[in-house]
Order: C-alpha cells, then structure tokens, then sequence
C-alpha cells in the first residue's frame, strides 16, 4: 500500500520485554511508531479504547499483536475500503480449529443467546482486527462504556461493514490469558450492550 501509517501500540501491562522493546521500535521510528503503557493489566477492551483516543488518520486499524490478525489482510481491506462501498472490513474466522472443543461449544451457544436478545449484529468467530473508515473510529470512541464489548460496540454504532472470512492463524509466541472466569466478565459487557439495544428498540422501557 502507497501510503503514510502511523502505528499505536498499547502494552496492557505486561511483565515481560515488551514495554522495552517498544521504546526501541519507538526511538527507530519516531515518526511512525508510538506506544501507550498501562501501569497494570487493564484487559483488551481497556486497551483498545486507549487506542482508539489516540488515532490521527483517515482509516483506522484495530489488531492484535500475537500474528493471529494477518496483517497480510489489510492491503485488501484497504482496496474494500476505498470502493466506498462499506464504512468497514471486519474479518472472521472460516472455523473454530485448533480451539478446545468445550469452550468452542460455550462460545457458540453465547452468540446464539446474544443474537436471540440483541440487534447489534453480533458475528460468531467475529474477530476485533478490521480496518474502518475514522467516521465509525470516532463513533466507537464517543461511547463511553464504562464495561466495554467492542464486537457489540460495532454493530451497534450501525456502519457497513463487509465480512472477510479467513483461515485461523496461530499465535507467534505465548498462551492466551483468556480463562474462564474473564470470559465470563467479558460475556457480562456483552449482556450489557444487548440490553441497551433492547431498551433503545422498545418505547417506554428505561436503561440506566
């Protein structure tokens, strides 16, 4: 792709080298790279928001930093992007693979019971890495959530979005950090952002 980029790293407090590893890119790159540092883990959700207060340019990428986003993708998201045709390129998995088969089946059931109470086109095997237009960044941002659920929080904001489906990619390095008990807390901002859609659908039925 010809174009100008500016890349935003946000380190959700890791323990490991990563923030130091950040300033070296940042001092090789001052130009283009930039990172935000937590002074704790804050969670995903946390991170992206951050991200997403520290955008400047006229598209906005959202992905994670283990590889399992192919970044590969993005120069098609880009061609999407410029027929005007959609505000969004969201990607999702063709497949579960390589996930344990029980919390496949949690995951499942979970966006069948989304989808059944909310209208904030909610995707299963929907993933976070898309590239958008910095009208929906900007949406996402004014939401001010204070428990946030981005796959809800961008359906909700209501732009076009084309789905890409690709081939699950595993991670470069590390285990995932997701357990139960924080999906479970994650489930709990998805509830969250279905019940306002629900109460925003019926007259008369009060959100607080």
């Amino acid at each position: 792709m010809d174009c100008s980029y500016e890349m935003i790293f946000v380190n959700d407090g890791s323990t490991d080298r990563t923030l130091q590893l950040l300033k070296e890119f940042a001092a090789q790159e001052p130009a283009r790279c930039f990172y935000l540092s937590f002074s704790r883990n804050f969670g995903k959700e946390a991170a992206m928001y951050a991200g997403f207060c520290h955008i400047h340019g006229d598209y906005v990428a959202v992905m994670d930093a283990d590889m399992q986003d192919p970044p590969g993708l993005l120069p098609q998201m880009m061609r999407i992007l410029e027929s005007r045709e959609y505000d969004s390129v969201a990607t999702r998995r063709k497949n579960r693979k390589g996930e344990p088969k029980l919390r496949s089946w949690f995951a499942k059931r979970f966006y069948q019971l989304i989808n059944r109470i909310s209208d904030a086109d909610i995707i299963d095997r929907a993933r976070d890495f898309r590239l958008m237009q910095r009208e929906m960044a900007d949406a996402i941002t004014a939401m001010g959530e204070s428990n946030r659920f981005s796959k809800g929080i961008f359906g909700w904001v209501g732009f076009r979005t084309c789905w890409l489906p690709y081939e699950n990619v595993e991670r470069v390095a590390g285990t995932t950090k997701w357990s139960f008990l924080k999906l479970f807390q994650y489930a709990s901002a998805a509830l969250s952002i279905s019940r306002r859609s629900l109460a925003a659908s019926l007259p008369g039925l009060g959100w607080e």
